[in-house]
């Protein structure tokens, strides 16, 4: 029964159907209650509306009347006449089939049952059987709030000209942003390192003024202080006290944030060079191992498959139910029930958890390609392809680990894209309380998510060196987070803030060399959407990159807290680390003493085998 239904539902989506439930291109059953239905439409293999420029996309009402017809009008038809020649001529009625051709410029209901002229040329679709108008004019009204935003019409035409003119400008700007992109991705650990001592230096000049204007306002304090006594008259006396009162709430509260700024820079003085030394090996990374440079293709390319496919499958479902009559146009509209009107949610939630799914493989792909870097000592002993070697490993073992991972993700994500559409619904109409409360419960769900995100990529790492489950995986990287606490804020914060920086450089670059190029065009007269595009691509494509690149630092960091955690240094128990961040556990070590714990001497050979012993001793 459901074959049935899904192959009707295809056919109906590819052949097309008229307003009457008859499918074009085949012989159909008669429905009952419907007068026109039931036709043989063997020779009617094409769609066609009555008046194409009236059917509403976006509310998802046709209001116009289709019908099946022998072949599209390629010319334009201007008078009720030009039908019935085109009629006599091919074969092709264009009117409704109850109206004879030769009664088409006499017949009373001409206007609703023929199409409106004049009848524009339309072509038929490649695959989808539809006759589509081939001039996009006809679809002016759908830009009709555009244009009225806009209220220049010659402005938009400018505007749409600089963009079709300048194509091939912004085709070459978006492949200079994608290869800046790779290029920071090499260089960034030169850069890093200035990027990072600046930032600490505006960082430490800010607390500098922190802690001078907190002196200030205890300064103020004690100034009013003195200046209040009993002589005052009443009112000013009022006023003082509530002065002195302010001042020393601000004193107080600009304190205790000076305080927490002070020890922060304290505590993490000497984790800054561990961030440098991260970005350092994590350049490294993708000299030893450059096919990780194409991860983001393969995750794009692989969910515009998937997006394609759910698509594809939507369109089925919007094209399978049952026929029903429309009451108030009297046309026949396929409308689902039963289970089926179920299955709408279930492939809703089938995109969110795909989705996250292609996006954790990407995420436990480059774990797994990374850790067998760390852990390897001598580098040229690597397996030849430790990328494909990961993607193996992923297929055969960790498959269950992604999904439960991406499930947890979706169990957050539903829920607050839900409140954000009640919220979205809603507006102007709630109160300020269920507002705020909308907002907050939105809020916390965004940080749940983020939080399981950042602990699932860190589970992930854990899984790839230990073989372990999702839920083992999550708690043991959780625990090595906690240990490590300022280590992370350190690499998250400052990190975080040279990504932005190499993302803003990459976008700054593209924009000046889209500014060069179009100068020296001096027909592109209106310059904003081109280079809006330049810039908008060039940021995502930074955005790609560079989230690459922040995985491999966080699953360099977890290696190297469990590499310190088991490891000291002595003959047996060497350091699996690079020698940049050698040095910068070195500048680290007055902060944190690892724990001394023994490993076996063959973990070389077997690593993954080894390191999991290590989390069940230590859970013992």
């Amino acid at each position: 029964m459901h074959l049935k239904i899904s192959s009707r539902a295809a056919s109906r989506l590819i052949s097309g159907y008229d307003s009457y439930g008859n499918t074009c291109g085949q012989k159909n059953a008669k429905i009952p209650g419907i007068e026109l239905s039931g036709r043989d439409h063997a020779s009617r293999k094409y769609v066609f509306f009555l008046d194409p420029c009236n059917i509403d996309i976006l509310r998802r009402k046709i209001k116009s009347v289709a019908l099946c017809v022998s072949k599209c009008p390629d010319t334009e038809l201007k008078t009720y006449e030009d039908l019935r020649n085109f009629s006599a001529v091919y074969g092709s009625d264009l009117c409704s089939y109850d109206v004879q051709p030769d009664t088409y410029s006499t017949h009373s209901n001409r206007a609703t049952k023929c199409p409106t002229l004049p009848v524009h040329p339309s072509a038929s679709l490649p695959v989808f059987h539809r006759c589509m108008p081939v001039d996009i004019s006809c679809y002016a009204r759908f830009a009709e709030a555009f244009i009225t935003f806009v209220s220049d019409n010659s402005v938009v035409h400018r505007v749409i000209a600089g963009v079709m003119t300048s194509k091939e400008i912004i085709m070459g700007l978006c492949l200079l942003a994608l290869v800046l992109s790779l290029i920071l991705m090499v260089v960034i650990r030169y850069i890093s390192v200035v990027l990072v001592w600046i930032l600490t230096a505006v960082v430490v000049v800010g607390a500098v003024f922190v802690a001078g204007g907190t002196g200030i306002l205890w300064w103020l304090y004690v100034d009013h202080s003195k200046s209040v006594n009993a002589t005052l008259p009443a009112l000013e006396l009022e006023v003082a006290k509530d002065n002195q009162k302010a001042l020393l709430i601000y004193a107080i509260a600009a304190t205790v944030f000076t305080v927490i700024l002070l020890l922060l820079l304290f505590f993490m003085r000497k984790r800054v060079a561990l961030t440098v030394a991260l970005f350092h090996v994590a350049s490294k990374v993708f000299t030893h191992l450059p096919l990780l440079a194409l991860q983001p293709f393969w995750t794009f390319l692989t969910l515009m498959l998937f997006w394609v496919y759910w698509i594809t499958v939507l369109l089925f479902l919007g094209s399978a139910g049952s026929p029903v009559q429309n009451n108030q146009t009297g046309l026949v509209e396929f409308r689902m029930d039963g289970p089926l009107q179920y299955m709408v949610w279930y492939h809703a939630v089938g995109l969110i958890w795909i989705s996250e799914f292609i996006l954790a493989c990407q995420q436990m792909t480059v774990a797994g390609a990374v850790v067998t870097y760390y852990f390897t000592r001598d580098k040229s002993q690597m397996p030849f392809t430790p990328i494909v070697s990961s993607v193996l490993r992923l297929m055969r073992y960790h498959l269950g680990t992604v999904v439960k991972g991406a499930f947890i993700i979706t169990l957050v994500e539903i829920p607050r894209l839900i409140l954000t559409y009640i919220h979205s619904q809603l507006k102007g109409r709630e109160n300020a309380c269920a507002r705020c409360m909308l907002k907050a419960c939105i809020c916390c769900l965004w940080c749940l998510e983020k939080c399981l995100t950042y602990l699932n990529t860190n589970a992930y790492t854990a899984t790839a060196i230990n073989s372990t489950n999702f839920c083992t995986s999550a708690r043991d990287a959780f625990f090595i987070l906690v240990e490590n606490a300022l280590r992370v804020a350190a690499i998250n914060s400052v990190g975080d803030f040279v990504l932005f920086l190499g993302k803003v450089l990459i976008v700054s670059c593209t924009a000046f060399a889209g500014i060069l190029s179009l100068n020296y065009q001096r027909e592109y007269t209106v310059w904003v959407l081109p280079l809006i595009i330049v810039c908008v691509f060039s940021f995502l494509v930074a955005h790609c990159f560079l989230s690459i690149f922040e995985i491999v630092v966080d699953v360099l960091f977890l290696c190297f807290a469990i590499d310190t955690k088991y490891n000291d240094g002595s003959p047996g128990r060497e350091y699996y680390m690079d020698k940049a961040l050698m040095v910068g556990r070195i500048h680290n070590n007055a902060s944190s003493s690892p724990v001394k714990k023994s490993i076996p001497s063959h973990i070389e050979i077997h690593p993954h085998i080894c390191l999991e012993l290590f989390w069940i001793v230590n859970s013992a």
